[in-house]
């Protein structure tokens, strides 16, 4: 496994209405591991969760993922995520990049499938997974552009 080229943890975030779904790359970018499910409350008290967390693990850089429509056409719900995601990387101070999480619960399933997990107790792990599917999916960009940039 070739590892992505940035130098420190990439978190990556699985917005929902009720739930954010929360992975981590390790520190030299070879791995994505889920982290946890944080139960949405209020705006200002996700974000400080989430600031919690940024502090704890030494975050450098966080992915949202951004839940377009098929068509590629940003939905409501895309709007919303992306002004969230704005908001932390203001109150942050780190590069917050959107990525394309279309699919992404669709192959969180299939992992869980292939796992053995039984769906009634999904929603306490999906948006995690989907986090990792999500953050995979950034890091394999990032290997393959061969950049290694943190855009």
């Amino acid at each position: 496994m070739i590892k992505s080229m940035v130098t420190g943890r990439v978190m990556a975030l699985d917005v929902g209405k009720l739930r954010v779904g929360v992975a981590l790359s390790d520190p030299l970018g070879y791995t994505a591991q889920p982290l946890l499910t944080l139960w949405r409350k209020t705006r200002s008290e996700d974000l400080r969760s989430l600031l919690r967390l940024i502090r704890k693990h030494e975050v450098v850089k966080i992915v949202v993922g951004n839940p377009l429509h098929m068509s590629g056409d940003i939905s409501p719900w895309a709007a919303k995520v992306q002004d969230f995601a704005q908001e932390l990387r203001l109150r942050s101070g780190l590069p917050v990049q959107m990525w394309d999480e279309r699919l992404s619960s669709v192959a969180a399933h299939e992992i869980l499938d292939e796992a053995g997990h039984r769906r009634q107790d999904r929603k306490y792990v999906i948006d995690q997974v989907a986090a990792v599917v999500i953050l995979r999916g950034w890091m394999d960009a990032q290997e393959q552009s061969g950049t290694g940039e943190t855009r």
